[in-house]
């Protein structure tokens, strides 16, 4: 189906409601206390193109909510677009994140539009987005719309921060993940309210044939 071959470069740091640790990475169900999964996930593009389009130094932000376990379907996603792009970055970052251009299945783009009901409409806006994947740290938001900040996981006893990993060689969105404590807070369409849960940094190497690994 592909038709447009892209890539991006860059770095991806999300939050979920489950407790540290995530059991969706260990094929489990949610360890939220409700049961379901929700979490908004920021990316900072260094280098990236869609066919001849340049996406380099863009973001974009994807908001997600299941009632249970993602692979059970039912969710709904919402992308918010870096308002610095123009609009044929715009349409490239459409393509790509809600996997209009791409086989199923390839990218976790896919995976995750494919257990989705609700697709809303890209919403364009301001992104601020810092972090420091040494130290666990971020802090993301889009005003009036998404709030998150991140820190490492501490000791519960010492208050020293806790460093942990975990590396998932036949991952299909990345291989290696930086493990850190997120508080996210959203409003809108998709509503985020959490604190002290999952959090995690990863770096972004996917085309258009899914993750490049090595």
């Amino acid at each position: 189906m592909t038709t447009t071959a892209w890539v991006l470069r860059g770095t991806e740091y999300g939050n979920c409601n489950c407790d540290y640790g995530c059991p969706c990475q260990f094929n489990g169900r949610p360890s939220s206390p409700d049961g379901d999964c929700r979490y908004a996930l920021f990316t900072q593009i260094d280098e990236g193109n869609y066919g001849n389009v340049n996406l380099d130094g863009l973001r974009f932000v994807w908001l997600g909510g299941w009632p249970g376990a993602v692979h059970e379907g039912n969710g709904t996603i919402q992308l918010i677009i870096d308002e610095r792009a123009n609009e044929e970055q715009r349409e490239s970052i459409r393509h790509i994140v809600y996997n209009e251009d791409t086989d199923e299945l390839l990218t976790h783009y896919s995976i995750f539009c494919a257990m989705c009901t609700t697709i809303h409409d890209p919403i364009v806006a301001p992104i601020e987005l810092e972090f420091d994947i040494e130290a666990r740290t971020a802090h993301a938001e889009i005003p009036g719309i998404v709030i998150s900040d991140a820190e490492p996981v501490r000791n519960p006893v010492t208050g020293e921060p806790h460093r942990a990993q975990i590396v998932l060689p036949e991952g299909f969105a990345s291989t290696l993940l930086e493990t850190a404590s997120g508080t996210v807070k959203a409003t809108g369409i998709v509503s985020l309210d959490f604190a002290d849960t999952f959090a995690s940094f990863s770096k972004l190497h996917m085309t258009d044939r899914g993750i490049v690994r090595g």
